[in-house]
């Protein structure tokens, strides 16, 4: 099933009210999951611009965003702190005490933690937030597990359709957008 055609439904508009944090994963979701070398080992990472002013909107409505990475960059440490994330964790092998550990420091409940992933290191966070998406180039396991699959693979917009809903069913969209019609 498509995010097209669970758009419509009413609980997910739901789960999407009640979110006040979004975490991301960064590997196949901010970016496409190539790891690319360059001379003298050092690591390029390509992330989508659409993706970088969702999660600004998602600021200016009070949403905290959070990365929680497998794997460690360069790159992830510059954009992070170019759209000044609140909370950036890599290296990360146990996600669900890194979830639990940010979900405690900010006095969330589940179901006001939203989170995108891509692989089954995921799952441990996608089952105990209260709003999980997919990534639509997800393995098959996080796609079965997810409550909203973009259709934007990872790398390519996907943030920003996880976050575009999010902010719609919130009704903060038109008040994120405003200052551009002005």
């Amino acid at each position: 099933m498509t995010m097209r055609s669970r758009i419509h439904n009413t609980n997910l508009k739901e789960k999407a009210c009640r979110i006040k944090m979004i975490l991301l994963d960064n590997d196949g979701v901010l970016t496409d999951g190539s790891i690319i070398f360059g001379k003298n080992g050092v690591e390029y990472a390509v992330f989508d611009v659409k993706d970088g002013l969702g999660i600004k909107l998602a600021q200016e409505a009070g949403i905290i965003i959070g990365i929680i990475s497998g794997l460690e960059s360069d790159a992830l440490k510059k954009r992070a702190a170019s759209l000044k994330i609140d909370e950036l964790h890599t290296r990360v092998i146990d996600k669900k005490a890194v979830y639990e550990k940010i979900r405690d420091k900010y006095k969330l409940e589940d179901d006001e933690i939203a989170f995108i992933g891509d692989d089954v290191i995921d799952i441990p966070i996608m089952i105990r937030c209260g709003f999980s998406a997919a990534v639509n180039d997800a393995h098959a396991q996080i796609k079965k597990i997810a409550h909203f699959i973009t259709n934007q693979p990872g790398g390519k917009g996907a943030v920003r359709e996880f976050i575009d809903f999010i902010l719609t069913s919130q009704n903060h969209w038109k008040n994120v957008i405003k200052k551009y019609y002005e």
